[in-house]
């Protein structure tokens, strides 16, 4: 098996701009200088493959097989990325690492390159005045896409995240008396996308249309900073296929999630 070696800075740039959209996860946390990498690199010293080990495994690139061993020590939460990177870490590293909890493959990810028309709504970033209004909805989203309540397993950790958040300029939000009528976060930033996460809307104002329109005028005003926004879903939700393609947003490419 070939070896893994520690990238620099600069390969991880270049190896991540040969592919923004699905390797914007990778260049975020390079860039905010978080989390371990391993990589593959051919004689050139250009990656082939790269890994970032932390609460989430992240392989991308060809023989991602190779990131068995610091897979299977790294305590991730999750195993996810492209597909088919995914699938040559985990048969490698199964063996070692325990039984996921929900195998999530042909995970659509989507993308969007043109604004689409405006949703003319109150949609603002999210201030630390709303942190108590923003953990519940957050804790709730993560729960419907994940199946894990984070206010149960670990309720100060994801508080101090939902207000990392906001303090770094990543959560949105449009609400009315009291109620959400739309909010997002993003989960990744560089200067080529951004990856939005948590796309959700208050229960009681779901099937009115605002999660359109809040999506739409949070990707005009992303898409005056960034040429690219992008997100994924679960295939079998439907509604939110539905409303991602209702924007315009394309189809790019496929993840899949091993939750453990």
């Amino acid at each position: 098996m070939t070896a893994t070696v520690s990238p620099t800075y600069e390969q991880i740039l270049r190896f991540c701009a040969e592919d923004p959209v699905e390797r914007v996860f990778l260049e975020d946390v390079a860039r905010r200088g978080f989390g371990r990498f391993s990589a593959l690199a051919a004689e050139d010293d250009r990656l082939t493959a790269l890994c970032h080990v932390g609460a989430n495994i992240v392989p991308s690139g060809a023989g991602c097989g190779a990131f068995a061993e610091v897979a299977a020590h790294g305590g991730a939460r999750m195993l996810i990325g492209e597909e088919r990177a995914v699938a040559e870490l985990w048969e490698e590293a199964r063996d070692a690492l325990p039984e996921p909890r929900d195998d999530r493959p042909g995970q659509p990810v989507y993308r969007l390159s043109e604004a689409p028309e405006p949703g003319e709504t109150v949609l603002r970033p999210a201030r630390l005045s709303d942190l108590e209004l923003l953990v519940p909805a957050c804790a709730a989203a993560h729960h419907e896409e994940i199946g894990i309540d984070p206010l149960r397993r670990d309720p100060d950790g994801f508080r101090w995240r939902t207000r990392q958040q906001i303090e770094d300029g990543r959560s949105w939000l449009w609400v009315e008396d009291g109620v959400i009528r739309f909010k997002a976060e993003a989960s990744a930033w560089t200067p080529t996308a951004v990856q939005l996460q948590q796309v959700w809307t208050d229960p009681e104002a779901r099937g009115l249309g605002y999660a359109r329109r809040g999506l739409s005028d949070l990707c005009r005003l992303l898409l005056e900073q960034v040429p690219i926004v992008c997100l994924f879903a679960r295939p079998e939700n439907t509604r939110a296929l539905r409303l991602y393609d209702s924007i315009g947003m394309t189809r790019a490419l496929t993840y899949r999630s091993l939750i453990f």
